[in-house]
């Protein structure tokens, strides 16, 4: 698997990354103990979570099996993200609770994990700065940010001589992607390392939400999917790749899973996993050619 080295981070990233939101949620401590170390087996060095993944359970869990594997997880860089509002002295706060779930000493990547109108204070980024500085965190990520917004990040960190961002991490799937020109742009022009997610689209690109939403999963846990991915360009693009996968003899899980991995530009794609199963996929499609894949399904851009 293609790895990235991080000069901030003194680590290098794999390709595909583990998304740690279904820990606590939709499986148990026992098993994702059980995908972390299939994961590490496999070269994954990028474990991500967040302080509102089950309520911060999920990165307790993470933080468990780091304990179990004492000595064997320094090459794994472990990202967090907090949420809004954003105060000052709110993000030590944050980071510090975020360190004693996951009793580390340092988080690798914190990122915000959404816009808020006061993340574009001065005094707010300034104390990220200083989290930086003091050695709390290794680098910092925007997520779910659009290119004017981190710009304006941008623009204020320059301005006073902060530690700019280095990473983004954004929705990019066949269906819909939070990844366009003028975000890219501005990445390459930074040297900013893109990590995107859900690259199934939170399962709508399995295509079994077509007849119905069944109790349990992963659009009835979170209806607010509902509203992203129930849209008719949505459909349009699923039936072309249904129809694409099935000429090819593949499933639409393999040939979504090669497109998002096929985006070049990406330093790695989380992957949230509720078996070892699914991890294997997407280690499988690394090996599928997505040339073909993108020549029918362009990239999506969210509206």
């Amino acid at each position: 698997m293609k790895t990235t080295f991080i000069p901030a981070l003194n680590k290098s990233i794999s390709q595909i990354g583990l998304g740690c939101v279904t820990f606590g949620r939709e499986i148990d401590d026992l098993s994702s103990y059980a995908i972390m170390d299939y994961a590490f087996d496999k070269g994954v060095t990028l474990f991500d979570t967040a302080a509102v993944y089950s309520a911060g359970l999920s990165e307790e869990i993470v933080e468990k099996w780091f304990e179990k594997n004492n000595g064997k997880t320094d090459s794994i860089a472990l990202s967090t993200k907090i949420l809004p509002p954003f105060e000052k002295g709110k993000l030590t706060l944050s980071i510090e609770q975020s360190l004693t779930r996951t009793k580390q000493q340092t988080i690798d990547i914190l990122f915000v994990h959404s816009w808020y109108q006061s993340i574009e204070d001065a005094e707010v980024l300034q104390e990220l700065n200083e989290l930086l500085l003091c050695g709390k965190i290794r680098a910092i990520g925007v997520s779910n940010f659009n290119a004017k917004q981190l710009q304006s990040i941008l623009d204020i960190q320059l301005r006073n001589n902060f530690i700019p961002v280095s990473f983004v991490q954004n929705n990019h799937n066949i269906a819909i992607s939070d990844v366009d020109d003028s975000l890219l742009q501005l990445c390459e022009k930074f040297a900013i390392n893109i990590i995107t997610y859900s690259p199934l689209g939170a399962g709508f690109l399995t295509g079994k939400y077509r007849n119905a939403v069944n109790p349990g999963v992963r659009f009835e846990i979170i209806p607010g999917h509902k509203d992203i991915y129930f849209n008719e360009e949505a459909w349009r693009r699923l039936d072309i790749l249904v129809g694409l996968a099935d000429a090819k003899g593949k499933s639409s899980i393999e040939l979504a899973l090669a497109w998002a991995l096929g985006f070049h530009k990406a330093t790695s794609v989380l992957v949230g996993c509720r078996s070892i199963h699914h991890l294997d996929q997407a280690l499988a499609a690394l090996s599928v050619d997505a040339e073909e894949i993108f020549k029918a399904l362009p990239m999506a851009i969210a509206h």
